[in-house]
């Protein structure tokens, strides 16, 4: 059983919209997973939802905006603050003021979660399907 996880031995994956270095598998998790999302200026990953996941966020670094709900409520967020988001919030967080926006995240999964996608991999692979993008380059 492993207890402490080592942040610079994360696994990369560098979406076009945004990387995200992979902390704590939630292969090896009963109900979360972490990792730290880097946004370069100006990014953000497309509005998008998890069902069986609430999320909560710590900005290390940079300011942006938070889009949140159906009605896309805005947020500015900045160093040191927290965010939480609920199971199936349609959200996105963009960099601004021209510098990165780094974060990390935390899922943690609901009673609802299925084992459609045991790994973050497995997730990743989802995620590319819907959005075309290749998950070679991706995890490249």
């Amino acid at each position: 059983m492993q207890y402490v996880f080592d942040t610079s031995k994360g696994k990369r994956y560098r979406f076009p919209t945004h990387t995200n270095e992979l902390i704590i598998d939630r292969a090896v998790s009963q109900a979360s997973e972490v990792f730290v999302v880097i946004l370069e200026p100006e990014e953000a990953p497309p509005p998008h939802k998890h069902d069986d996941t609430e999320q909560v966020f710590y900005i290390l670094e940079g300011e942006g905006t938070l889009t949140v709900g159906e009605k896309g409520e805005k947020y500015p967020v900045k160093s040191g603050d927290v965010i939480r988001i609920p199971p199936s919030s349609i959200h996105s967080i963009e960099a601004e003021g021209g510098n990165r926006l780094k974060y990390l995240a935390i899922d943690c999964f609901t009673a609802s979660r299925t084992d459609d996608e045991p790994t973050w991999d497995d997730h990743v692979r989802v995620m590319c399907r819907e959005q075309s993008w290749d998950y070679n380059n991706v995890t490249r």
